[in-house]
Formats: structure tokens, C-alpha cells, sequence
């Protein structure tokens, strides 16, 4: 059983703080939070404990170029949506597997896999077969804009962000990335489940050193193929409401939209996408008015943009591959290898 735990506000700027830079050293972050190293790691272990925040490896910007992803709209027959989020939460292409109240979908997925042929097995493979299922509507990502690693809970003053710095709001450098290897792959393989192990920890579970550990997490980083994220349950961020809206835009306009959605702050993904509507939004926004209110100030910004669908969501049963319950807090992981 989780340990309850009401979070402080030095809590809440650790967390921030991990958002920005997630693999810190205590050692970094002590200074500018104001108390000790041994301080900083009892509470993120008191955090972690309850469920509360977790860092964790995710894909990059870069990932959509030569993997696959897809946001799959799933409708299935009434009294099945519980236990068929339960069962898609299973699979490791699922990422994401959030229950609708609205929409045009009953689940809604983010499936990943490291390619197209990949990508259409399961797809046709496994979620068409699925007892319950009465349609399946896949949209492929084209470009991912804005991922979940940039949401912040804003908790830092300006002078703390300036120290810290925001590293996630600079774009990947173009890096050339060769095909990962087995040991890029067992580095993975742990991140996903804890992105804040240690180098010597990593080099020791994947049989190398942590000077190649090193190289290889920023080479991979650089490239836009791995981020990392802080991630933290419902309760710590106000419990919003996750949307998801489904729009349609001119191509000379996509720029605007993804330039005035990532300045929002409740903005947590932006990605381009076949079909017709080419763009896919989420936020999580404060209240279901806010729905409405977030909609009007993007279409009078983006006179050309035609919201075509929004998707509330009720429940988020999985989140990039970490279990959740009821509460949004997280209760254990089924890694993502996308890769």
C-alpha cells in the first residue's frame, strides 16, 4: 500500500526543479533550492514511494522521423472499456491508454513502434482481434511539435529557473544517430522504468563503463531520439482534465498553431498527423470550461484552424508505459521499446 503523502511547496519545486533538469545531482539542485543534498533524495524517495513523480526515458522529438507512432481512437462495446483499457495496458506498444468521456473515441492510445511494418501488425493484428473492439481509428504522427516532457508545474521563481536554465526549450542539435546497438538498448530498457539512475549503476546492469555510459546517453539525447521527463500523478498537478483536440489547418499555418500551443501552459503535446484533420493537440486544462475558453483563444489567434473533435479524458490507466490508479498516481510500469 502507497504511503499517503501531502506534498510541500519544497516538494513541488523539486519536482520543477527534476522537469528541467531531470538527471541533476542533489548535489546540483541543493544550493538552489536552499536546503541539503540528503534532503532533496529522502523526499524524492518519499515522492516516488507514493506514486506522486517519477522520471522516466521517453522518445524524442526526433523519434517520429524513422519510428512510428499513432494516436488510435478506439470505440468498443458498452460494458468492455474498463476491462479492455486493463488489457491494452499489458501490451508495451500501448504508451499511453487514457478512458474518454467524449469524442468520437471510448479508449484513446498512443501506440509506438520502431517502424511502419511494426506499427500495422499491432494494429491489425492484435488491436482489430481484441474481443469488444467495434472500431479502430488510427491517426499517424508526422511531426511531433511538443511532448509531454515540456509541460511544467511551475513552482520555481524566476530567479531559480534562470540558475537552473531550460534546457528542454532548446531543440535537439542535428546529430547523426547510427543504429542502436545491443548496450544502447539495455540502456533503455532501464530508463524507461527509472531515468535517474546513476551512470556507475547503468554502465554495472549493461556491462560497460559509465565514461561509454555517458557518451552514449548524450549521443542519443543530442540526436532527438531519447528525452527525459519528469512526470508526476494528478494530485500533484491539481488534478487537471486531460483534452484532446483534433483540428484541421492550412499547411502554410501549422507553424502558428504549434508556436501559440507551446506557449500555453497547459499545453502537453503538439504533433502533426495524417487524415483529415492534420493536427493533434493535448492539454490539460483546469476545468471542462476551460475546454471552450482554450478553443476560443486558439482559433482567434489561427483564424484558418477548425477544431473537428474533443476528447475529454476520465481516466488515465497508463502514461508513456507507467501504470496508474484511480488517483493518477502511479502503481508500477510495463516498459515501452519503442527503439
Amino acid at each position: 500500500m502507497q504511503e499517503t503523502v501531502t506534498p510541500s511547496e519544497l516538494d513541488l519545486a523539486l519536482v520543477n526543479a527534476l522537469q528541467l533538469r531531470p538527471r541533476a545531482a542533489w548535489t546540483e539542485l541543493a544550493p538552489l533550492l536552499g536546503v541539503a543534498a540528503s534532503t532533496l533524495a529522502r523526499r524524492w524517495d518519499r515522492l516516488t514511494g507514493a506514486g506522486l513523480a517519477w522520471v522516466c526515458a521517453a522518445p524524442g522529438r526526433e523519434f517520429s522521423r524513422g519510428r512510428a507512432t499513432a494516436f488510435v481512437l478506439l470505440r468498443c462495446r458498452p460494458g468492455a472499456r474498463s476491462r479492455l483499457a486493463d488489457r491494452l495496458s499489458k501490451f508495451p506498444e500501448t504508451a499511453t491508454v487514457e478512458v474518454t468521456g467524449s469524442g468520437s473515441a471510448d479508449l484513446l492510445l498512443d501506440v509506438l513502434a520502431p517502424d511502419l511494418p511494426s506499427l500495422s501488425r499491432f494494429l491489425t493484428g492484435t488491436l482489430d482481434q481484441l474481443p469488444g473492439v467495434t472500431s479502430v481509428s488510427s491517426l499517424f504522427a508526422t511531426s511531433l511539435y511538443v511532448e509531454g516532457s515540456r509541460w511544467r508545474l511551475r513552482s520555481l521563481d524566476q530567479s531559480q529557473l534562470t540558475a537552473l536554465g531550460n534546457s528542454a526549450s532548446t531543440a535537439p542539435e542535428s546529430v547523426h544517430t547510427r543504429e542502436l546497438d545491443l548496450v544502447d538498448h539495455a540502456l533503455l530498457d532501464e530508463l524507461v522504468r527509472d531515468g535517474r539512475v546513476g551512470l556507475a549503476e547503468l554502465g554495472q546492469r549493461t556491462g560497460t563503463s559509465p565514461a561509454t555510459v555517458r557518451r552514449r546517453l548524450r549521443r542519443l539525447t543530442d540526436s532527438g531520439i531519447l528525452t527525459f521527463r519528469c512526470d508526476v500523478a494528478a494530485p500533484l498537478a491539481g488534478h487537471p482534465v486531460p483534452v484532446s483536440l483534433l483540428a484541421q489547418v492550412p499547411a502554410r499555418d501549422i507553424g502558428t498553431v504549434h508556436r501559440t500551443l507551446a506557449a500555453t501552459p497547459e499545453c502537453r503535446l503538439v504533433a502533426g498527423v495524417t487524415g483529415p484533420a492534420n493536427i493533434f493537440a493535448t492539454l490539460w486544462v483546469h476545468d471542462i470550461g476551460d475546454i471552450q475558453r482554450r478553443e476560443a483563444a486558439l482559433c482567434a489567434r489561427v483564424p484558418t484552424l477548425t477544431v473537428t473533435d474533443r476528447i475529454v479524458g476520465l481516466h488515465t490507466v497508463k502514461r508513456m508505459g507507467h501504470l496508474l490508479d484511480h488517483e493518477g498516481r502511479r502503481t508500477g510500469v510495463i516498459p515501452i521499446s519503442p527503439w
